[in-house]
């Protein structure tokens, strides 16, 4: 009676971190696993293994990707530490993702929602972490 979808893959990471440093080698999922799952202990455990899996070069670790976009709310996503610190939610009143907004104060025309040429460099990401702590 549960659905079967309730762990994000950065929970699975967590899980299959949590699992090797209590000496279980054999890790995996039964249903409702999908291939990011797999992927997701693969990616946590690749020092340990040697390599990457296949596949990882399609997409950067803990959202790298997003610190190419034009929002600085979305490119602060770009780190670990927001999506090892994300709480899902059903998008009911009162979940979390419902109950506080981010408060960027950042409206049509302000210079931070500027589409830039090159990546988001480190020091911007550095100050974006700084105006929002999550």
């Amino acid at each position: 009676g549960l659905e079967p979808r309730i762990v994000t893959r950065w929970d699975i990471q967590k899980y299959a971190r949590k699992a090797y440093d209590l000496g279980i080698r054999y890790i995996g999922g039964c249903c409702g696993f999908e291939p990011y799952h797999v992927r997701a202990i693969a990616e946590e455990l690749a020092p340990e293994r040697g390599f990457l899996p296949e596949a990882s070069e399609k997409h950067g670790s803990w959202g790298d990707s997003l610190s190419m976009h034009t929002k600085p709310w979305v490119r602060a996503r770009a780190r670990k530490e927001y999506w090892e610190n994300l709480k899902p939610a059903s998008g009911r009143p009162y979940c979390p993702s419902m109950s506080k907004p981010d408060g960027w104060g950042v409206t049509k025309g302000a210079r931070e929602l500027m589409q830039q040429k090159e990546a988001t460099s480190e020091q911007q990401l550095k100050e974006l972490f700084q105006k929002q702590k999550f």
